[in-house]
């Protein structure tokens, strides 16, 4: 009987890996059609998938500088980052997330959102395959189609459509540090006439894609 068990877990595994890998294998070079956030959005969803090369640059480097300051030179996972999440949690302090770029990408194209070891355990398993899959330029362009961007919108492409009437192709320093300044929270924070907190943010990461750019931190998406 145990040895049974043993046996259907280990096909469970194997299948599971397969047909992860067989995914991974896909969204390598085809556009991710839907996400199970999208289906599960109450309000609908509304995208439009963009390749990276018809997105302008400075929204690459805006999600850096919001993001994921590291994304050219951790392999998935910022350990630093991750820690003081941590701290601020158990210090009761406003909470950030963690998560990378790649981890986000991760979880919004295989899986749910929500938390759990479970979900967790499956992300970093994912993150591990785009990482070494997919690369950087493959990531970020994923990344930037499937996002949140506001309310029963998805993907930079249909977020700039929305805000502003032109094409993410277009997209100045300023309005895609907007964008990226709602990316925690798009349902919650505007990018047309944003907040005090908002606003500021936004300042903050248009000034800061001047670092992304001079500090080479977007070289692994265009070198």
């Amino acid at each position: 009987m145990v040895s049974r068990i043993f046996i259907w877990l280990a096909r469970l595994i194997v299948a599971f890996v397969v047909l992860s890998l067989l995914a991974v294998g896909l969204w390598r070079f085809v556009p991710v059609p839907v996400t199970a956030t999208m289906l599960m959005d109450e309000n609908g969803f509304t995208r439009d998938w963009e390749p990276l090369s018809r997105i302008d640059r400075n929204m690459v480097s805006a999600v850096i500088a919001a993001e994921d300051g590291k994304f050219c030179s951790h392999s998935g996972f910022d350990a630093e980052a991750i820690e003081q999440a941590l701290e601020e949690r158990m210090a009761g302090k406003r909470e950030r997330g963690g998560s990378t770029i790649s981890q986000q990408t991760a979880k919004n194209v295989f899986l749910w959102q929500g938390g759990g070891f479970f979900r967790k355990g499956l992300e970093a398993w994912f993150t591990f395959l785009i990482e070494h899959l997919w690369g950087k330029r493959r990531i970020m362009e994923v990344y930037l189609n499937v996002a949140e961007t506001g309310i029963g919108t998805y993907g930079v492409a249909a977020g700039a459509e929305r805000y502003f009437q032109h094409s993410a192709a277009k997209l100045s320093a300023s309005e895609a540090a907007r964008m990226a300044a709602a990316l925690p929270s798009p349902k919650k924070r505007a990018v047309v006439n944003p907040g005090g907190f908002t606003r500021r943010y936004g300042n903050t990461i248009r000034a800061r894609i001047g670092v992304v750019r001079r500090d080479g931190l977007d070289a692994c998406v265009y070198g």
